[in-house]
């Protein structure tokens, strides 16, 4: 807070206690609280520890505030009790016990004298028992029973024989006591002296000894300060006009907030632009521990290593992952930093730094905070779900980003692994390829790339990793599991049995372009028309993208083209689950495709 303000509001504080000192007449014992919602204490009572003048209380009517700032009013003999409400007009005060038990106090509470009398209550005498708990009775004191002993309260002038207390001790008697005493939380007590107070409070005037009156006698007097209109006028104003001046401060603040953020991020704009022109960070593993608190926050756990949220500075947050030194032999690493180093995209992580100290291996990456897209596509929690429009801008930034791989560096980047689980999503749910320990490099005119063993996740690797069949490996290795990709997103609202009885069955691709060539509904969760004609886009170009031969799949570019044009504008791609030219494939189920002689592809680096 600017000293300005520090200044500014404890003087406003002070004058308008001033006006409402005014207001009330300058009255020498003004009406005070423990705290902002209890109880207004003013004559007869007295709140002694802040007006220890006699003459602002009548005798018996000392309040003091307990350590919670709770009103609590001592009732003879030494029985404190918390004052919940007092009632100047009717001369009523309605107190509580410090634990919701006052029979247990009950022994020590004497009303038999001034200033207090319970309410207008019926009184009796009463005679309490401990007994067994299986007695019945309408008055069990809950407070005082317990699971082996039930404590009950019968009337003492009942002929002992009609009692059930064959299994009972007598513990005491008490006298002229009401019978809400037992389980009500409060109590209504009422005084009769000083009896004018009521009448005066009645009348909208105060209550007060007479001046050097020797024999307690009050009496009313008027508000003789400036009216209460007049005041809460002035109050009024005077607030309206402080927050007026604090509309404005915050403007100002916001503003000057505004500014210093935009700089922040200008600053860490060029903090990360740094890392396009030159090589990422290299950290020691004495600086990892720093950024990430000793690896005090876990964000998950892979194959190949343990992922931790870490800090450059309260603006810069980052991702750390902890590599597996038991894992490979180092590939997953070199991949990574050697292929993200030189990427520099909207849709795809970016690589901040990297830690080679020894057998220990770490990658810093930008933090993203909405997890993967795994987690809203195949969650059975609809509320999770992110909208088809969301769905097909993720799309669009995939593609984008496979597109950027494939064509927009000096070196074309086959990922090899995309899938749900690596694409991450920022704060604003914007995609961002990440995981490159599979990736490989090769020249932008080079047709193929050698393989010696199938990367990838199962369910997403396209034919040709595995079998030459299908043809040579290459870019379009990726357009297969984007496709595969879009198809889940699909998949993730479809309405079919998935039971192990029905996968033998069904193959979710296939299923899905039986619909589309029959012109049925996908039976997709859609909100309208809209959302119909986008998943049907996004299925249609993915289907596009997994056919069986590499040639027969567009490339990212034409994908990036078809998600950004109409879906009523495409057209249906030739069924990728019918048999092949040599090869009849079986595709009721995904892993039978694989269940054929392979040829291995042989790789030379």
């Amino acid at each position: 807070m600017d000293i300005s303000l520090r200044i500014v509001i404890p003087s406003l504080l002070l004058f308008v206690l001033f006006i409402v000192d005014i207001g009330e007449g300058h009255n020498t014992c003004p009406e005070l609280r423990c705290r902002a919602e209890g109880p207004p204490i003013r004559f007869p009572f007295r709140l002694k520890d802040r007006q220890p003048d006699q003459h602002c209380g009548y005798p018996g009517f000392d309040l003091y505030c307990s350590h919670n700032n709770d009103t609590v009013l001592e009732l003879p003999t030494s029985v404190k009790a918390f004052v919940k409400n007092i009632y100047y007009e009717s001369q009523l005060i309605v107190v509580t016990d410090s634990d919701n038990c006052f029979p247990r106090k009950i022994l020590r509470l004497n009303l038999s004298s001034p200033p207090f009398q319970f309410k207008n209550y019926y009184l009796s005498n009463y005679s309490l028992f401990s007994c067994t708990p299986d007695k019945e009775s309408p008055y069990l004191i809950s407070c005082l029973s317990n699971f082996s002993t039930s404590v009950y309260a019968f009337f003492s002038d009942d002929d002992i024989d009609d009692l059930p207390i064959l299994s009972c001790t007598k513990m005491y008697t008490v006298s002229s006591v009401p019978d809400v005493i037992w389980n009500l939380p409060s109590l209504e007590l009422t005084w009769s002296e000083p009896a004018k107070c009521g009448h005066c409070e009645r009348k909208g005037k105060k209550c007060r000894f007479q001046n050097n009156s020797t024999d307690l006698k009050t009496e009313c007097f008027p508000n003789k300060g400036i009216s209460r209109k007049i005041v809460t006028t002035a109050i009024g104003s005077i607030l309206g006009s402080f927050l007026l001046v604090l509309v404005v401060y915050a403007l100002y603040r916001v503003y000057r907030y505004d500014k210093a953020e935009k700089e922040n991020q200008a600053r860490i704009e060029k903090f990360l632009e740094d890392y396009k022109a030159f090589k990422p960070t290299r950290y020691s593993y004495n600086d990892v521990k720093r950024i990430t608190n000793q690896f005090t926050e876990k964000l998950g756990q892979g194959a190949y290593g343990t992922v931790f949220k870490g800090k450059f500075s309260n603006e810069i947050h980052v991702a750390v992952k902890i590599l597996n030194s038991s894992k490979g032999n180092g590939e997953e690493f070199i991949n990574e930093v050697g292929t993200m180093g030189r990427i520099h995209h909207v849709n795809v992580v970016r690589m901040v730094g990297f830690c080679a100290d020894g057998f220990r291996r770490a990658l810093v990456y930008e933090f993203l905070p909405n997890d993967s897209l795994e987690k809203f596509i195949s969650s059975v929690d609809s509320k999770l779900f992110l909208g088809w429009e969301k769905l097909q801008d993720i799309a669009l930034g995939i593609a984008k980003g496979i597109e950027y791989l494939h064509q927009g560096c000096d070196q074309r980047i086959l990922h090899f692994d995309i899938k749900p689980h690596n694409i991450l999503l920022d704060q604003n749910f914007n995609p961002k390829i990440s995981d490159f320990g599979l990736a490989k490099l090769c020249a932008k005119d080079q047709s193929a790339v050698s393989m010696t063993t199938a990367r990838g996740t199962m369910g997403y690797i396209a034919p040709e990793v595995f079998s030459r069949n299908f043809g040579s490996v290459s870019y379009k290795s990726d357009v297969y599991s984007f496709g595969i990709l879009l198809l889940e997103m699909v998949g993730g609202r479809k309405n079919v049995d998935v039971s192990t009885e029905n996968t033998s069955q069904i193959y979710f691709p296939e299923w899905i372009y039986n619909l589309l060539e029959q012109k049925e509904d996908l039976r997709v969760y859609v909100e309208d028309n809209g959302d119909a004609k986008i998943a049907k886009k996004l299925a249609i170009v993915g289907l596009w993208c997994i056919q069986w031969h590499p040639m027969d799949r567009p490339s990212m570019k034409v994908v990036v083209q078809m998600l950004e044009g109409e879906g009523d504008k495409l057209t249906m791609p030739p069924n990728p689950f019918a048999s092949t030219g040599t090869t009849k494939i079986n595709v009721s189920m995904p892993t039978r495709r694989l269940n054929q002689e392979l040829e291995v592809i042989l790789e030379s680096e």
